[in-house]
């Protein structure tokens, strides 16, 4: 019974907040992307597209955080001479991983959203010699490894699909910040302040799943206990659990 008034209680603060037009992190639950995208709050960017999302975290996003460091360690194994970072905004992970990688060897091209590789582009630094923007996955050159590292929950193609527009399967993929719930995927909107972005919490089984489809089998995975969190308008779907998952293609 307490946990039944608790629920109601969060769920009431949480949606009250929400009418007032505070700013909750995550607001609704919907069952696709295009549902989340019809109720974006008027007046409000829709989507991550836009210049003036570029900025939102980017100097946080440029350090190394304790979740990098699986990435960071099996990217030092593998040592790859072109890697593709979809996903990666203006170059964020080089930048963050520079410290703790040999970058002059890898040929770093980032795949995003147009207005996140005109960002890139212009800040694109001399000594940034490796990194490269594409805003068509189509574009970037065949690479041994894929790294995927915060994109999922707001990719609207499925992951599948993605991989597939690769001009040829790389050898290794690299998933970090893969949002799951035990449920159904559902999407919820992130406010970004700037502009609310559908954000999806996919089934614990899809990727997985789709890494099989797709031919790779998971040779390590961890879970991110520090960025689990709850929908603050939806408490009663659960807690929300990060991922991480390093694949590699059967022969």
């Amino acid at each position: 019974m307490k946990s039944k008034l608790k629920f109601f209680a969060l769920t009431a603060y949480g949606r009250f907040r929400a009418w007032r037009r505070e700013p909750v992190r995550f607001r609704g639950a919907f069952a696709s992307y295009e549902a989340a995208m019809r109720n974006v709050r008027n007046g409000m960017p829709a989507g991550y597209d836009h210049d003036a999302v570029t900025d939102v975290s980017r100097e946080f996003m440029q350090q190394i955080a304790l979740w990098d460091y699986p990435i960071v360690y099996w990217l030092q194994r593998l040592q790859p001479t072109a890697l593709i970072d979809a996903g990666g905004h203006v170059g964020v992970k080089y930048r963050a991983f520079q410290p703790f990688l040999d970058l002059d060897r890898t040929d770093w091209i980032v795949y995003d959203l147009p207005a996140q590789v005109r960002a890139g582009r212009a800040q694109r630094k001399p000594h940034d010699s490796t990194l490269s923007f594409v805003d068509r996955i189509e574009d970037a050159p065949a690479a041994e490894a894929l790294l995927v590292s915060g994109l999922l929950p707001y990719l609207q193609e499925p992951f599948t699909d993605l991989v597939r527009r690769l001009q040829a399967p790389p050898r290794h993929i690299l998933l970090n910040k893969v949002v799951t719930r035990d449920g159904p995927t559902i999407v919820t909107l992130e406010n970004f302040g700037v502009a609310e972005v559908p954000y999806q919490i996919r089934n614990v089984k899809e990727i997985p799943d789709a890494l099989a489809t797709l031919g790779y089998e998971i040779v390590d995975s961890w879970v991110i206990e520090q960025l689990a969190h709850r929908i603050q308008t939806h408490p009663e779907l659960g807690r929300c659990t990060y991922r991480g998952y390093v694949a590699r293609r059967r022969d």
